[in-house]
């Protein structure tokens, strides 16, 4: 039996918890996330079949979630987009041209560029709304850097006294980090999260390795077969338009259908968690009482030894 992380068990769990919530509150949600395009992107097996449930299904049928990484050399637009039940949020996009011809394009977003571009958006949304996103390291930029033990033993005493945490001088860098331990929780706010706040809008980040419950990356899927479809000059400006006309075309009725797609994955994920507790418990229980089985026949054995004579 595959057993995932516990964090992140506890991470969907908690997720699913709170969406499922927040959709009966009848709370407005968006979802943003990042993808890009290579200019000389081209038609290829697209995710855009919502027969098909997962990730690993799409794989298995020889489908993507999305292009694979670049090989070679070439530019590439990068795009940031922000939907719900409604369509794209009009003036959402941020689209430019990556300035590195391969890597990931993750390397290309940096926490002061979306932090930028997640104020303005801030502005256009409607106040009580939820805005869904994954856990990219530029998406979560903390309010202060929390002490570790790759810090100056100077520097974390500096950090205990300035939040009021008494210490010893004579205590060694790990035992200080201990003192940070139970406290940390107070300082670990998010940059973004804080400004959200301001504007009585919630984050909500989705578990690692669940993109699947983001539906914007079924979304990118058309955009991307669109363009694919459209690109026959492989310029730059000419991928900006198509990639334009795209976004366009994206009705709120294929929002709508995908995000359908995600709330079935969601129960499904939330079933499974439940019937994959219960089987832990019973195995548990079975291994339980195997030992103990066990363990009355070792006591047999060991008073059936006491009276006979062993061999050596």
């Amino acid at each position: 039996m595959m057993i995932e992380k516990p964090e992140i068990v506890r991470w969907r769990y908690d997720y699913l918890s709170k969406i499922i919530k927040l959709r009966e509150e009848r709370r407005k949600i968006y979802y943003l996330d990042e993808t890009w395009l290579n200019e000389g992107h081209t038609k290829s097996k697209v995710w855009q079949d919502l027969s098909i449930q997962s990730t690993r299904e799409a794989r298995r049928e020889g489908l993507s979630t999305g292009l694979k990484a670049p090989s070679g050399k070439g530019k590439r637009l990068i795009i940031l987009h922000i939907g719900s039940e409604d369509g794209f949020l009009n003036g959402g996009e941020l689209i430019f041209a990556s300035k590195k011809g391969e890597g990931d394009y993750h390397q290309e977003m940096n926490a002061k560029m979306f932090e930028e571009w997640f104020s303005k958006i801030l502005k256009k949304i409607e106040p009580n709304s939820i805005i869904v996103m994954d856990n990219a390291p530029y998406h979560s930029r903390r309010l202060e850097r929390i002490p570790s033990m790759i810090w100056l033993k100077s520097d974390i005493q500096k950090w205990l006294t300035e939040k009021g945490i008494p210490f010893q001088p004579s205590m060694l860098k790990r035992n200080l980090i201990d003192l940070v331990k139970p406290e940390k929780y107070k300082y670990m706010a998010y940059v973004i999260d804080t400004h959200a706040e301001k504007n009585n809008i919630e984050v909500l980040r989705l578990p690692p390795y669940h993109c699947e419950l983001n539906p914007i990356e079924m979304i990118w899927g058309q955009v991307k077969g669109y363009v694919a479809g459209k690109n026959t000059t492989f310029k730059m400006a000419d991928l900006k338009k198509l990639l334009e006309e795209a976004l366009q075309l994206i009705t709120p009725a294929a929002w709508q259908k995908c995000i359908n797609h995600v709330i079935k994955e969601e129960k499904k994920m939330a079933e499974l968690d439940h019937i994959t507790d219960m089987v832990a418990d019973k195995f548990i229980i079975q291994v339980t009482e195997d030992s103990t089985s066990s363990d009355c026949s070792s006591s047999e054995s060991e008073v059936n030894d006491s009276l006979n004579i062993s061999d050596f």
